[in-house]
């Protein structure tokens, strides 16, 4: 995870943007960037108990290490951590304050852009975070050993899909809920690519060739960090091979996690907020998300995979960060600093 969506994004005290119909650039950041903490910290509980459970110890390490690279964070752990152990490893992801990537740190970023957004979301939206952070917030080392690991994490996985329900449920449809769908979805299509780009060659045995098989029940750790297995099985009940498992995460329109599917989502909301509400400020933003859709369309699983899984994913996430840039700069710009200002803290 870089340093570009972690920050502290939940207030700034920015104009009406042109066309916005009164829909402040700050609730859109907040909408935007509430619905990406609350996917991330869903998609990270999930990878945790799954790399638990599944991964199994090779060369005295369970495969924490590949947790720390789908999100980026090796620098910033090794900094604070001598090795990746199953005990640093969840204690660095789920209590800890100092790491901004925590579940704890995300949660906290989730209840202040859900109070910047007090005005827009539903009662039942508010009273639920608010229960849900404190929860998280007050989770201690002791409560996450070994032995209720598992529990923390089906509860945190579930917390989120009870607040996904809620604003499903009560958000009314407009802008804001755009810009909620959009985090949601570029969310899901960044930690797709992650997670495929970091376990297919962690998990491929040195020396065999890309598109060799591995252990099924790797690749059932897999699926299940996507939460995709049952929905894989149900479609290729007996076809659990690499190509298989990349085609579905990457193409399969009808599973919702995968890179097609969050595609598809995001274009739509940009063709809305563009089409519906006029807000031509993202129109090259459309075009790039076509552009992506366009590529992984002509390309089958084989054809990505003997061409380069990695370079190809390298180039999503690439595309994928110029997309959220690109959306800052359409939405909520930040305002320009008086004159006077700058030369001083040039100076």
């Amino acid at each position: 995870m870089g340093a570009c969506v972690m920050t502290n994004l939940s207030v700034f005290p920015t104009p009406v943007l042109p066309g916005l119909h009164n829909l402040l650039s700050r609730y859109a950041e907040s909408m935007t960037w509430m619905a990406r903490y609350m996917e991330r910290i869903e998609n990270l509980a999930r990878l945790i108990e799954v790399t638990g459970t599944f991964v199994r110890p090779r060369n005295g390490h369970a495969g924490w290490d590949s947790v720390l690279q789908i999100n980026a964070d090796e620098a910033r752990f090794f900094a604070m951590h001598e090795q990746a152990s199953e005990h640093a490893v969840v204690g660095f992801y789920i209590t800890e304050r100092d790491n901004p990537g925590s579940i704890a740190g995300m949660a906290h970023a989730v209840r202040e852009n859900a109070r910047a957004l007090r005005p827009l979301i539903s009662t039942e939206m508010w009273m639920h975070l608010n229960v849900f952070t404190q929860w998280v917030r007050d989770l201690t080392p002791t409560d996450i050993r070994a032995g209720s690991l598992s529990g923390i994490c089906t509860r945190l996985k579930q917390e989120c899909q009870t607040h996904f329900g809620i604003t499903e449920g009560t958000l009314y449809r407009d802008q804001a809920w755009l810009f909620y769908v959009l985090g949601k979805h570029l969310e899901r299509a960044d930690q797709i690519t992650r997670l495929l780009d970091i376990k297919y060659h962690t998990l491929l045995p040195r020396g065999a060739d890309v598109g060799s098989d591995i252990d099924i029940s790797q690749w059932t750790s897999v699926l299940r960090s996507a939460a995709a297995y049952h929905a894989f099985r149900r479609v290729l009940p007996s076809g659990m091979t690499p190509v298989n498992i990349v085609g579905f995460l990457l193409k399969n329109d009808g599973f919702p996690r995968s890179l097609s599917t969050s595609l598809r989502q995001v274009h739509s909301a940009l063709g809305l907020l563009a089409g519906e509400y006029r807000l031509r400020h993202g129109s090259h933003i459309l075009e790039r998300v076509e552009e992506l859709r366009v590529t992984l369309a002509e390309q089958t699983a084989e054809e990505i995979i003997s061409r380069g899984l990695h370079e190809y994913m390298e180039w999503i996430q690439c595309q994928l960060r110029q997309i959220q840039e690109e959306i800052v700069q359409a939405y909520w710009p930040a305002a320009p600093m008086p004159v006077g200002m700058a030369q001083g803290q040039a100076q």
